[in-house]
């Protein structure tokens, strides 16, 4: 499975983009047939094709030719190309989304909307989660986030447990408002099973944003402890 997140780590060439460019929505393609397009030698394509398939944005597959002849690997693009190609129209797509249901049906159905899909992303993750203390649940929530690519962290201050996310899972939708911080604190008191609250966001200039695990939950958990 792929996730675009994985997308803020590649750094692709001009010459494996233009590999990509020449794969998106064509029938997939052999070495030769890529040399024979881009005019470069086999050395050159071979190191591109196996840096893109090493990305995930690229697929090779055996192609059994007819007759007798030999197999041979062909190349198609992967949805991770298709979203790094056409990273610019999500980010513009999905901004515009909210505004027009915020536009259609105001705060109320903005509200509606994320509690649904804030259901159904915790779900994502509740999945995979089996801690049952809170503290537990966000250790394993922090994993989780590590392998979708997210900069996340648990930081534990004078008796105060806080979650920083230094990159953001939902950063296409970070514009005027806080439907992302809204979605994101959402999701993440949902897989806990605990409130949070935000206490630092980049919308009021900060580095990243950070999520504090309430403080009533924080002192019955030292309670029930100390029993």
């Amino acid at each position: 499975m792929w996730h675009t997140s994985h997308l803020e780590k590649v750094n692709i060439s001009p010459a494996s983009m233009r590999v990509i460019k020449l794969l998106v929505g064509n029938s997939p393609k052999s070495v030769a047939d890529l040399i024979r397009e881009m005019k470069v030698t086999r050395t050159a394509v071979t190191e591109q094709l196996n840096e893109l398939v090493a990305a995930g944005l690229v697929e090779r597959q055996m192609q059994r030719l007819p007759g007798r002849g030999r197999p041979r690997h062909v190349y198609s693009a992967t949805p991770a190309a298709l979203a790094l190609l056409f990273a610019r129209n999500q980010e513009l797509v999905l901004p515009a989304i909210w505004r027009a249901i915020r536009q259609i049906g105001g705060e109320e159905l903005v509200r509606q909307v994320v509690d649904r899909v804030s259901r159904d992303l915790a779900n994502h993750y509740l999945r995979r989660i089996t801690g049952e203390k809170p503290e537990d649940r966000l250790r394993q929530l922090v994993s989780i986030l590590h392998e979708e690519g997210v900069l996340a962290e648990v930081q534990e201050e004078d008796g105060k447990i806080y979650l920083r996310q230094r990159s953001c899972p939902y950063i296409i939708m970070f514009e005027e408002n806080r439907t992302a911080c809204l979605l994101d604190q959402e999701i993440i008191s949902e897989v806990l099973g605990a409130p949070i609250r935000q206490v630092a966001c980049r919308h009021d200039g900060a580095p990243c944003c950070v999520f504090e695990v309430e403080k009533n939950w924080a002192q019955k958990e030292r309670h029930t402890a100390s029993q």
